[in-house]
């Protein structure tokens, strides 16, 4: 057991999964000389070679389906991208192949694609998107979203080893800024099970990503005001922890669904419309969002301050639950 940062555990852990297995590979744009643009693969190519760890061009068309083929045939690629956002220049190869393949043919397509994903650091519009809700729509992929160094590494490990594509978002607000205790040895935590950040019992707060922190420091503001608020960090948005969601739900009886993505389709309104479907008679207020505005994220500064949802907002939000 040693403190990591949230970068260093996810390089760890893919660090442990290519010396464990010769199926594993790396292919991105500078993740070998360079070793990433953020440096999760620095020193790979020296350890694992040219061939494990390719410098593919500038085409996430050309990497995702060289990935999806090379998973067909039985490897297990790493594909990244240096930022999430770029990700729609390889949609068709994702979502008309790779999530269809398993279905169709009944061919595993084990490929992970690590995103650096969300703001908090004037990357401007095409740099600090959160599009997991683009791919949470569809069938046959998964969708991965840590927010501790413990579950960047136990998280990816799992989702390499699994045999579906599966969409690893790792904030990258993160990357430097979040330090923890994280197991030495090798270790999985699965897909789908979502961990109760803190316990509490008026008010809950349903989030995943970097947002759990926002909740957190929210949630300390309200301790002099007596209100116990409970965070439940999904942890992974598909598939996601239906039920132990609905369990906090109907302990607290009322929820703020929080996330940094864009309101309109966010996958926070799938996760509201379930809980009033399901859990409607034990809700003593309307369910909450707190989200982004639906608009491209601003490269200014405080205008990005305006747009990613702030402690003081969840705080807010909160209190007028917690008074409902």
């Amino acid at each position: 057991m040693a403190e990591k940062t949230y970068l260093q555990a996810i390089s760890d852990g893919l660090r442990e999964e290519m010396r464990r297995d010769e199926r594993v590979f790396v292919i991105g744009e500078d993740v070998g000389v360079y070793g990433g643009a953020f440096k999760v693969t620095l020193g790979f190519q020296e350890e694992f070679g040219h061939w494990r760890v390719i410098d593919a061009p500038l085409s996430e068309t050309a990497i995702v389906g060289g990935a999806t083929g090379a998973a067909i045939m039985g490897m297990r690629p790493v594909a990244e991208m240096q930022f999430a956002d770029f990700v729609s220049c390889a949609w068709d190869h994702l979502v008309t192949v790779a999530a269809k393949q398993r279905w169709r043919a009944g061919t595993p397509v084990p490929i992970v694609v690590r995103l650096p994903s969300g703001g908090g650091f004037s990357g401007g519009p095409f740099h600090s998107q959160n599009p997991e809700s683009w791919f949470a729509h569809v069938p046959g992929l998964k969708c991965v979203c840590p927010a501790t160094p413990e579950d960047a590494k136990g998280l990816l490990i799992s989702a390499i080893q699994d045999p579906n594509p599966v969409l690893y978002f790792e904030h990258k607000h993160l990357y430097r800024r979040i330090k923890a205790e994280v197991p030495d040895e090798r270790y999985t935590t699965p897909l789908g099970k979502a961990r109760t950040h803190l316990e509490g019992d008026d008010v809950t707060v349903v989030t995943w990503g970097a947002m759990v922190y926002t909740a957190e420091e929210a949630s300390r503001e309200l301790d002099g005001d007596g209100v116990s608020v409970e965070i439940v960090d999904l942890r992974t948005v598909l598939p996601w922890d239906k039920a132990a969601v609905l369990e906090s739900v109907r302990k607290t009886s009322k929820v703020l669904v929080l996330h940094e993505d864009t309101r309109t389709g966010g996958f926070g309104a799938e996760i509201a419309a379930t809980i009033a479907e399901e859990a409607f008679e034990d809700l003593d207020a309307p369910v909450k969002r707190i989200a982004a505005p639906d608009s491209p994220v601003p490269f200014s500064p405080p205008l990005e301050k305006a747009f990613i949802p702030q402690v003081d907002d969840v705080v807010q939000g909160l209190r007028e639950l917690a008074e409902y």
